[in-house]
């Protein structure tokens, strides 16, 4: 899979979310990155996805005027996973709506009950 796949899977993830949590996102932007700045998160584990800013359980009544925050999708650490296009679609998806829940303020409780994790 190309970048220009990979971004437009993203995309079909982001367009294929439930009203619900569509009415629910504030202030974030999405973007698909090459790799991540730090190529590995502390447990030595290539970083799929990366959430940045202040998830929505945590702002206050102080919240205004914030950058917004933002969800990095990671393509290098995608496609050397080796999986086929479909499995690939799939970790794709999974990992949008993990770093999406991220600013949702879902826990992994919730998150796994969703499907989502």
């Amino acid at each position: 899979m190309n970048i220009s796949e990979f971004e437009a899977e993203v995309e079909a993830v982001l367009g294929s979310l439930p009203q619900w949590v569509v009415e629910q996102i504030n202030n974030l932007i999405v973007v698909v990155e090459n790799r991540p700045k730090h190529e590995h998160d502390p447990t030595g584990v290539s970083l799929l996805g990366l959430y940045e800013g202040v998830s929505l359980a945590d702002r206050g009544f102080d919240y205004f005027a914030a950058t917004p925050d933002q969800i990095s999708i990671f393509y290098q650490a995608h496609v050397t996973l080796g999986l086929d296009d479909e499995a690939l679609r799939d970790e794709i998806r999974t990992t949008v709506l993990h770093e999406l829940a991220h600013h949702l303020g879902i826990d992994d409780e919730r998150l796994h009950k969703l499907g989502w994790g």
